[in-house]
């Protein structure tokens, strides 16, 4: 696996090496020794799975009781994934990085502890899976508005063509949503 350091400290592009021959493909999409190579240690207790439609946007969310660390893909189609940094301390407090995941780029997206999360499906139709180092805690979630000024996101399909939750909709503004220390 190839490990890519983005602009903000602890978040990764991870490039898995892909063989292929006249039967398909074949990679590894989570190996503990090779990530805890690199100084990566985690210890994922859940896989999640979404499908969604174009123009879906999930996110962006985060937990600050029970926070999760996250390594993220697509299965199917194509995806803008992104990760807020709410990490008060950090140098890149409220900076933000994304990238296109897609099944055929089969990059995944590291996100640690402290960051909100979400993404915004570019393909007619997304599978997105998701593995969590801590557990799903629906009194604990919040989120952020995916269009908020500060953070400034620059998303790839215009805003009134984004479909989303009512409680994504009514999530915090950056400056009122909670950080981490």
């Amino acid at each position: 696996m190839n490990f890519i350091e983005t602009e903000i400290a602890g978040v990764f592009i991870v490039e898995p090496k892909v063989f292929t021959d006249a039967r398909g493909h074949f990679f590894e999409t989570w190996n503990r020794a090779a990530f805890a190579a690199v100084g990566l240690l985690y210890n994922f207790v859940q896989d999640n799975q979404s499908c969604s439609t174009k123009g879906v946007l999930r996110g962006l969310h985060f937990q600050k009781e029970f926070p999760q660390g996250k390594l993220v893909r697509v299965v199917k189609g194509s995806v803008f994934d992104v990760a807020v940094d709410l990490r008060i301390n950090s140098v890149t407090y409220g900076k933000a990085f994304g990238l296109e995941l897609t099944d055929q780029n089969k990059k995944q997206f590291l996100i640690p502890k402290g960051f909100a999360h979400g993404f915004l499906v570019l393909s007619d139709e997304a599978v997105f899976t998701y593995k969590v180092d801590n557990v799903y805690a629906p009194s604990h979630e919040a989120s952020i508005k995916f269009d908020d000024k500060t953070i400034g996101i620059k998303w790839p399909l215009p805003v009134n063509e984004v479909k989303t939750s009512p409680k994504d909709l009514a999530g915090a503004s950056f400056e009122d949503a909670e950080k981490f220390d």
